[in-house]
């Protein structure tokens, strides 16, 4: 690693700290609140909405409280608002031919692509296999993807509530109720911020607007050549058979816009990750500057981190809160470590042609292909790092292009189970999940009934964290099988051998772990990969967010128990060290015979030549 990916790590998780530690605060107000009350002075007249919300929603009773629910009645709610979420998504993105908001007259999206594009929005990935600006209308873009970008991290943000409820609550019926928590998350924290960062980003030159495609001059026209076409439409051959071709000369491109800063906004806050622009956050209208970039990854990890603080808080320990982060921590600098060090080596193939390192492929030392030159590798590498360690799959640079080594941490980060920061909420709950697992071990080896925050670990819950913690893996491992023994799986393969099974390694990992982001070098958007990859989705989502609402209920209607001399510490480092090795033990027997069919055989393929 070089010095300037040192100190902007450093820089960066300072900074992190610093903004995480007041919002901490805040969270923990939304969460512990009642409805209808502001979390903070001077915003009455938000929690006058708020009420309205709830009167006008019908879940306010006669003296304007609204009643906690079971957990089952809380899951009951949160799968009836993504499955509504869903269809109203597909159902738009149906029929956008005929709708305002559409100056480009995009046609409609087909059968395959909608379905896929709505269940990856309510399920908080944002796996995207059409090209945004080619493909959706404004009015999509903002009323059906933005929205459920806000949505979709309510309903994380609201599991976590739930789970930290269970843990703090004494002999509780009730988990909260979810249309209040998704209703205070939103107003409260999502709303807030996106329009911070909106402002933020519109002062960077992230565009706003809702003008039409704009033709623009060029100043040095470009030549290209291309293949004739007849009037039928095919291609025209000449007498021996060859393709007939074309020099043409462009004055003009067209330049997309759009309403861009304010769902930038919210797909990184959100840990969303969908782009506008087909090139993400490379795109400049997305991510013009150095600065924007550096905020756009603070805005990734914001929430998740602040999350913890309000999980130490709300339980009534913060050292618990402080655990939960230094492992979450530990574990991201390493592999972040790894990766940076991996792109900052040349390629083994340009130092055995002896090229010298300053040539234009390189820089600081290593490779810059797939990657943008205004960030450059260290900042493209952190990048990569922090939006498959939190579940939004974003990306500045062409994880495609990343060196074998550097390709296998993002995987690695996602088959961990986001739980690294992790997704808005979906971090902060998967790793409680791993640290009821950690404390069920711990208590086996000392003999002792496994307790966590004061509440006994039982076989309901263990049960439950099984599921919890095998439903992606399962997912991940059984669609790449099938794809790799179907023709229709394997025709979208680009690149033969091992890059091309990493290819669809990685895009079911990104899918069964809600993460969204690709490798790219595979062609998805088909009716079989639209498909599977939506199946991967909705229950990487659904199937483990259901199981750790049991064990939220489960918990809470346990007393909780003091602390003895006999409980065993969860906010130490032996705690912390404990947890990280719970978290890779269990990535690693996953996934590492698949991780050795794909990056790490490319890697001894590589420098073996």
């Amino acid at each position: 690693m070089t010095t300037q990916s040192i100190v902007l790590l450093i820089v960066f998780l300072s900074v992190l700290l610093a903004l995480a530690w007041p919002l901490g605060i805040l969270l923990t107000r939304v969460g512990n609140g009642d409805a209808g009350t502001s979390p903070l002075p001077g915003f009455g007249w938000l929690a006058r909405v708020e009420r309205l919300i709830y009167r006008a929603a019908g879940i306010a009773g006669q003296d304007g409280k609204v009643a906690g629910q079971g957990w089952k009645s809380y899951a009951f709610a949160l799968l009836l608002f993504s499955v509504i979420g869903a269809l109203v998504t597909y159902g738009l993105q149906r029929v956008q031919l005929w709708l305002p908001l559409n100056p480009q007259a995009m046609a409609n999206v087909s059968p395959d692509s909608a379905f896929d594009t709505a269940v990856s929005f309510v399920a908080n990935t944002n796996w995207q296999g059409y090209a945004g600006e080619q493909t959706m209308s404004y009015l999509t873009q903002m009323l059906v993807l933005a929205g459920q970008n806000f949505f979709s991290a309510a309903t994380g943000i609201a599991v976590a509530y739930a789970l930290i409820r269970g843990f703090a609550s004494r002999s509780a019926q009730s988990i909260g109720n979810f249309w209040v928590d998704v209703t205070r998350s939103t107003l409260y924290v999502l709303l807030p911020l996106s329009l911070i960062l909106s402002v933020f980003l519109m002062g960077q030159g992230v565009i706003q607007n809702f003008s039409a495609y704009q033709d623009v001059q060029l100043i040095d026209p470009v030549t290209y050549t291309q293949p004739k076409v007849g009037a039928d439409g095919q291609p025209l051959k000449d007498a021996k058979g060859e393709p007939v071709t074309e020099t043409l000369t462009a004055t003009t491109q067209n330049i997309a816009m759009g309403p861009v800063a304010s769902q930038e906004a919210i797909k990184m806050l959100g840990t969303n990750g969908g782009g506008f622009f087909n090139a993400n956050s490379a795109h400049p209208y997305e991510n013009p500057t150095a600065l924007s970039n550096f905020a756009e990854m603070l805005a990734i990890f914001l929430i998740p981190a602040a999350l913890c603080f309000a999980f130490g808080r709300m339980v009534g320990d913060q050292r618990q809160g402080w655990a939960v982060l230094g492992a979450m921590t530990v574990l991201f600098v390493i592999c972040t470590c790894v990766l940076m060090g991996a792109e900052q080596t040349a390629h083994p193939g340009l130092q055995a042609l002896n090229i010298d390192q300053s040539a234009s492929a390189l820089q600081s030392g290593g490779y810059m292909e797939g990657k943008e030159t205004r960030f450059g590798i260290s900042a493209s590498s952190l990048f990569a790092a922090v939006t498959t360690a939190a579940s939004c799959g974003a990306v500045n640079a062409m994880h495609d292009s990343l060196t074998p080594v550097g390709g296998l941490i993002p995987m690695l980060l996602m088959q961990f189970g986001e739980v690294i920061f992790g997704g808005v909420g979906t971090g902060l709950y998967g790793m409680l999940v791993f640290a009821i697992l950690a404390v069920f071990i711990a208590g086996l080896m000392i003999g002792r009934t496994p307790e966590y925050l004061g509440k006994k670990i039982q076989s309901y819950e263990m049960k439950m964290t099984s599921i919890a913690i095998l439903v992606t893996p399962t997912l991940v491992l059984a669609g790449t099988a099938i794809a790799v023994l179907c023709e229709a799986g394997k025709a979208g393969i680009a690149n033969p051998g091992a890059h091309g099974f990493s290819e669809i390694l990685y895009a079911f990992t990104s899918a069964a772990n809600n993460n969204g982001s690709a490798f790219a070098g595979l062609s998805a958007n088909t009716p079989f990969y639209n498909t599977m990859l939506a199946i991967a989705m909705w229950f990487g989502r659904f199937a483990m967010i259901v199981p750790i609402l049991a064990i939220a209920g489960s918990l809470a209607g346990k007393q909780r128990l003091d602390a003895n001399a006999g409980t065993m510490p969860t906010h130490g480092g032996m705690f912390i060290g404990l947890l990280c090795g719970i978290v890779v033990l269990v990535g690693v027997l996953n996934y590492v015979p698949a991780l050795a069919l794909g990056p790490v055989v490319e890697h001894l393929q590589l420098f073996a030549k």
